[in-house]
């Protein structure tokens, strides 16, 4: 199968998945395609099982072979999607909070692998199908950052309240480097052996999240410059486009965090920008609705990809354990702070049930995971991966409005 034969049959899924949706169920987008593409998958998988029609779950296997789900998101989706993202955040509400953003997504999500990982670790063991601590907290650093594009689409229909919503938004728009950067060093230190000591790891997390954030603010600075220069609806497309895609590139090549300049290059032109800009912030909305859609059907197509650990029942049993690990991680990194400082965070009572209810995971942490070389380690991660994504999109996405309702009254 060609490239564009895979793309070309992606889109079709994707465009009669959100009719579908659209139509019939009425949900989220992002979630509605998302369950519809797993239902289909599944549907064809039990298909196949029963010797129904064999070739359609061998075509859906081809295509997702044929598409590298982890290099599509991590070097091609993900830097357009985080400008996009950034782009439409209350920048002067963030402002107000970027102390107690920081400290959530830099600490909170340190926090959060630690404890994933060490909680992962424990239930595995005793469960009969341990892994290495090392690749628990792999795991940990994997799942802890929640994913901004489940995360913005989600506060677009909640109705939270205007600061709560950009510490939510923010702390998902900048945990993601963090989480990456931990990432990396894990991996690393849990695929060769060797861990890296203190001051090598401080100088990775410094070269990575720092340099990121310098890099994007002089990227930033440079397209708000140029726009301002040229007011042109076109030119205006052309230059955020070049700078997001060629930015990511030349951010890989100087060795610095691609999605946090991204990040910081969005929040600027979208604060600087005057609001009459409005053929750049459709043209951006717009693609952010496609690449949004285009990532949730491949999350409900990867559910092929998932080989249970231990068996079947020891498998769901690992899976529903990662669920409730990946919970209480959350609420004891982000939650518990909120409840116990409120004053210092400026939250309104019930923000630490947001918080943690809020903390959806995504499509990325599923790319980082389908990332690995092959083999058990890598199987058992991407199961429990995708069960946390799964339980984040489908349910903590569809009841988060109502749970933020009942919290804040």
């Amino acid at each position: 199968m060609q490239m564009l034969e895979a793309a070309a049959i992606l889109l079709v899924v994707t465009a009669a998945a959100a009719w579908l949706n659209q139509r019939w169920l009425r949900l989220p987008v992002s979630i509605g395609v998302m369950v519809t593409a797993l239902a289909v998958s599944l549907t064809l998988l039990a298909l196949d099982e029963l010797g129904i029609a064999p070739s359609l779950h061998g075509h859906e296997q081809a295509l997702l072979a044929r598409i590298d789900f982890s290099a599509l998101l991590m070097q091609g989706l993900l830097s357009m999607l985080l400008f996009a993202g950034a782009m439409h955040v209350d920048v002067p509400a963030l402002r107000e909070r970027r102390t107690q953003v920081a400290l959530l997504a830099f600490g909170g999500t340190a926090l959060s692998t630690a404890l994933v990982g060490l909680g992962t670790w424990a239930a595995l063991a005793l469960l009969g199908t341990g892994l290495p601590l090392g690749a628990c907290l792999l795991f940990g650093a994997l799942i802890s950052p929640t994913d901004p594009v489940a995360v913005l689409g989600m506060l677009k229909t909640a109705g939270a309240p205007r600061h709560l919503s950009a510490v939510i938004a923010g702390e998902s728009l900048f945990n993601d480097g963090v989480g990456v950067v931990l990432f990396v060093l894990l991996a690393g230190a849990a695929l060769s052996g060797n861990a890296p000591g203190p001051a090598e790891a401080g100088t990775l997390l410094l070269r990575q999240a720092g340099g990121g954030l310098l890099f994007g603010a002089v990227l930033g600075a440079a397209m708000v410059q140029l726009l301002r220069a040229c007011a042109h609806e076109e030119v205006d497309v052309l230059v955020t486009l070049a700078g997001v895609v060629g930015g990511y590139v030349l951010a890989g090549r100087l060795d610095v965090s691609g999605p946090l300049a991204m990040v910081v290059a969005g929040l600027m032109c979208g604060h600087a920008l005057p609001g009459e800009r409005h053929a750049l912030r459709i043209f951006w909305s717009m693609l952010d609705e496609l690449l949004n859609a285009v990532l949730f059907v491949l999350v409900g197509m990867e559910v092929l990809a998932i080989r249970l650990p231990g068996g079947p029942l020891v498998g769901l049993a690992a899976c529903a354990a990662a669920v409730v690990i990946a919970l209480a991680a959350r609420w004891l990194s982000t939650g518990l702070p909120v409840l116990l400082a409120p004053r210092a965070f400026g939250l309104p009572a019930g923000a630490a049930t947001a918080l943690t209810w809020g903390g959806l995971r995504g499509g990325i942490s599923l790319a980082l995971a389908l990332g690995l070389p092959t083999g058990p380690l890598r199987g058992t991660l991407v199961a429990l991966t995708y069960a946390v994504v799964a339980f984040a999109v489908l349910v903590q996405g569809l009841t988060f409005g109502r749970v933020l309702r009942r919290a804040l009254r």
